[in-house]
């Protein structure tokens, strides 16, 4: 039963990145900095799932939900900003300016992608990817804890 958990937990976060790359491939949709920064916590429950299949530790379902409730609240967060409660992070629409030239600068911003984050460029039932992103993580980190607790139990 752990195992299966664990396979439904961590598919469930590479299912969510993989319709999130093909929103962005396929649907031609550039994500914004929040939207790669829910990405990574996803990457990382899937490594540790792929761990956890073979070393059937409570820590690492655990490890797992900690990943998941860290996309959600970043999800969480992406939808506040999206919906003007709060303002989101200003690397949103620039990139790092560093030592560059005028016209450097310039080329950065002509070829550069405009991408913002309070911007909803696709949504369902009212809500956003990040909403649902969030909402989907919420329950990938109840089926990781369900893991852990069957884990402990066993061992």
């Amino acid at each position: 039963m752990h195992r299966i958990l664990i396979g439904i937990a961590a598919g469930g976060s590479a299912a969510l990145l993989l319709g999130a790359l093909g929103f962005q491939y396929i649907g031609q949709m550039a994500p914004c900095d929040l939207c790669y920064m829910q990405r990574y916590p996803h990457a990382a429950a899937v490594v540790i799932g792929l761990v956890a299949l073979f070393l059937p530790w409570a820590l690492l379902a655990y490890l797992g939900a900690a990943a998941a409730l860290t996309t959600a609240a970043i999800g969480a967060y992406h939808t506040g900003v999206e919906r003007g409660w709060w303002e989101g992070p200003s690397t949103c629409t620039s990139g790092p300016v560093g030592n560059l030239s005028a016209d450097q600068l310039m080329e950065q911003i002509m070829s550069a992608p405009l991408v913002r984050c309070d911007e909803v460029p696709w949504e369902l039932l009212d809500l956003s990817m990040a909403s649902w992103n969030a909402i989907a993580s919420v329950a990938l980190a109840l089926i990781w804890i369900a893991a852990g607790n069957h884990a402990r139990k066993q061992g």
